[in-house]
Parts: structure tokens; C-alpha cells; sequence
């Protein structure tokens, strides 16, 4: 089109844009935003837009931050391809934080089914109660479909917030049901323990005439796992080709996951060694914690060896055998093993908590100093403890 002679318009960069960011060609995106900013429309709404959504699809969360900020006038278009791109690449906090500017932004019109589909997703990864109720109430307010992208995005918020009847609920509401929503409410029931109702949701897809997928019968098995149910994992492993459905590794990783825990270890190796695919750290994982809960060093050694080239940043897969060394009382390895992890300055990931208060989400990590009202936060600790150390005085 270029060489023929004709000038590219506000039409034409979106087509473009939305294909370079599909087959993540970050480069030629680049050079067609350079197009665009030579011809001035760079700052156009809908190529504005556009390059939002293509620098968010190639994982350039900061680029795409600062052309929505350029565009003069936005729509909800503009927020709500900002939002996807938060989520999407895991800046659950930023997501929030800019769904509620919109929300305060009076020139922007109320949300749509796209906001709240792109927004959910954060609730649930940050297990956004508050905020995911007050999506729910505005669903409600404004009668609003509960299709299967928002149903599915709801089940998953309560779920990650553990409130499962409201979950099943809004399953029940749900008016196209496809595998995502039965995939939601199966792993919803899974996750909190309930074995027999994650089952029975099963049967029920089944009766529906609903074709199963890999994902449901992975989250069927680890429901199976965490259950203790090694009959039905092996039943549910031995089915899925019945739905000429491709085993993969994760689900191997769970299979082994189910037996190593239940104390089959030697059935667990020889899935491992019938493996069609190549096992990945997953597998060598799922077995080396079995090996921990049961005590066999010497499969363990195995296991550890094979991660520690699969995974050898992971600090917690030496860990594991180094505790193990020291339960036996087998001193030097531990230290061979914790030696390893400082040549190779391997750290542990430091864990933390988080809370939501007044519609905001803060975390904490171990001695944490962080957080701007640290000082009142510590002071109220400290209250607490000398009330908590009052009291078991008094009892």
C-alpha cells in the first residue's frame, strides 16, 4: 500500500497494530507507531487505543502505560485495554488501582461488559472481595447479562475469596454455561476440598453433553490428590482418552502427585518412565515432596538430581533434601547441599500475607519495613501483644 503511493489513515494503523500484536512482532509494531507519529496520528483515539492493547499483547506494560496517558481524550476503550494489559501481564495491583481512577474519572461512561470481564481476573488474583461485591451489586443494579465471560470471571473470584455458595449461585445464574464456566465452578469445589460436589459437577458436564477438556480433568485430578482419592485419579486418568483427551505433562505431574502422596511410589516412577513427553521439573517435583512425606531418601536423590538441572533457581527443591539429610542425620550432605545453594547464590522467594482495607490491597513480607504507617502498624502489634500477654496473666 505504501509503495502504490497511498497514505495510511486512522483506520488503516489499527488493522496493523492489532495483527503485530497477535503474532507479538514487537519490532514491526514499533516501526508502525513510528509510521503513525510522523503522520501525527499517533494521538488519535483509535490508534491510541490500538497501540495500548499492542504493547500490552508484547508484554510492554510500561509503553502501553505511557500511550494511555498521551491520549488526550480517553474512551472506555482506552481503560479498559489498559486494564486488560495490567491483568493479563500479572500488575494485579495497577489494574485495581486503575479501574477505580475510572470509576472517578466523570468523563469516562460506565463499565462495560468488557471492564469488568478484564477487571475480575485482579479481584481474584488479589482475592479483591470487597471490590469483586461491588462488581457483582453493579452487575445486578444494572441487569446486566451474567454470560459465560463474566460468570466464569466471578466463580473464580469467589472461589479465590472462598466463598463457594456464592460461587455455585452465580454458576446457577449463569445463561450460556460452556466449558470455561464448568471449568470455574469445578475448580472452585476442587480447591476448597469439596471432592464429592467437584465430582458430581463432572457427571453432571457429562449429562449435558458437554465435550471435557484437559483443564477440567486437571483440576479434577489435583481435587483428586489433595482428597486422597487414588482409585478415582486413576479412573479419571485412565478416561481421558475415552474423550480423546491428550494427556500432558501437567497431567502426569498430577498422576504422580496422587501417588507419590498416597505412598505408591514405585506405581508414581513408572508413570514417570511410560511418559510419552519428556518429564518436565513439575514431575520430578510432584515426586520429590512425595519422597518427602514418605521418607525415601535414595528416590529422592534421584529426583533432586533431575531438578537441579530442570530447575536449578529453585531454591526450595534443595531445601527439601537437605531436610531430608538432616532428619537422617546425614550431616555433610546437608551441608554439601546448602553449600550448593550459596555457590550458586540461590535465595528462597520471601513469602508474604495480604489485606484488604478501605478498598485497598496491602501485603506484607516477613519483618517488612516497607509500608509507609509502618510505625503504627508495629505500635499496634505491640498493643496487641501486651493485651493478648495481660490477659493469659489473668487467666
Amino acid at each position: 500500500m505504501r509503495l502504490s503511493g497511498i497514505c495510511a489513515n486512522r483506520y488503516t494503523y489499527p488493522f496493523v497494530l492489532k495483527a503485530c500484536g497477535v503474532s507479538r512482532e514487537r519490532k514491526n509494531g514499533q516501526v508502525i507507531h513510528g509510521h503513525a507519529v510522523k503522520s501525527g496520528l499517533d494521538t488519535d483515539l483509535f490508534v491510541g487505543n490500538s497501540l495500548v492493547a499492542f504493547y500490552a499483547k508484547c508484554q510492554e506494560v510500561d509503553l502501553s502505560r505511557k500511550v494511555f496517558d498521551e491520549i488526550p481524550k480517553r474512551d472506555l476503550v482506552s481503560w479498559n485495554s489498559m486494564i486488560s494489559g495490567y491483568t493479563v501481564n500479572g500488575y494485579v495491583d495497577a489494574a485495581l488501582t486503575l479501574f477505580r481512577a475510572m470509576l472517578r474519572d466523570q468523563l469516562t461512561s460506565a463499565p462495560d461488559n468488557a471492564t469488568l470481564v478484564a477487571i475480575l481476573p485482579a479481584c481474584a488474583q488479589a482475592a479483591a472481595v470487597q471490590l469483586g461485591f461491588w462488581i457483582h451489586s453493579y452487575i445486578i443494579k444494572t441487569s446486566m447479562e451474567i454470560n459465560a465471560a463474566l460468570g466464569s470471571g466471578l466463580i473464580s473470584m469467589y472461589a479465590n475469596c472462598g466463598r463457594v455458595n456464592i460461587a455455585r449461585d452465580v454458576f446457577d445464574g449463569v445463561s450460556d454455561k460452556n466449558i470455561v464456566v464448568w471449568n470455574a465452578i469445578i475448580r472452585c469445589y476442587g480447591m476448597h476440598g469439596y471432592a464429592d460436589e467437584a465430582l458430581q459437577m463432572f457427571s453432571q458436564l457429562i449429562e449435558n453433553g458437554i465435550q471435557p477438556d484437559g483443564v477440567i480433568f486437571l483440576c479434577l485430578l489435583s481435587t483428586c490428590s489433595h482428597a486422597g482419592l487414588v482409585e478415582k485419579g486413576r479412573e479419571l486418568f485412565a478416561r481421558m482418552g475415552d474423550y480423546a483427551v491428550d494427556k500432558k505433562e501437567e497431567h502426569y505431574a498430577c498422576m504422580v502427585d496422587i501417588l507419590g502422596r498416597a505412598g505408591y511410589l514405585d506405581e508414581a516412577v513408572a508413570i514417570i518412565r511410560t511418559m510419552p513427553v519428556r518429564p518436565s521439573k513439575n514431575v520430578y517435583g510432584a515426586l520429590l515432596g512425595a519422597c518427602r512425606i514418605h521418607n525415601n531418601i535414595e528416590l529422592a536423590e534421584e529426583a533432586a538430581e533431575r531438578l537441579f538441572v530442570l530447575d536449578p533457581d529453585n531454591a526450595g527443591r534443595y531445601i527439601i533434601l537437605a531436610k531430608m539429610y538432616e532428619d537422617a542425620e546425614r550431616w555433610e550432605d546437608s551441608a554439601r547441599v546448602r553449600k550448593l545453594l550459596r555457590e550458586r547464590k540461590i535465595k528462597k522467594p520471601i513469602g508474604c500475607s495480604s489485606i484488604e482495607v478501605d478498598c485497598a490491597h496491602h501485603s506484607f513480607g516477613v519483618e517488612d519495613e516497607s509500608h509507609p504507617y509502618k510505625e503504627q502498624i508495629y505500635d499496634a502489634l505491640e498493643r496487641l501483644d501486651r493485651i493478648m500477654g495481660d490477659e493469659l496473666m489473668q487467666m
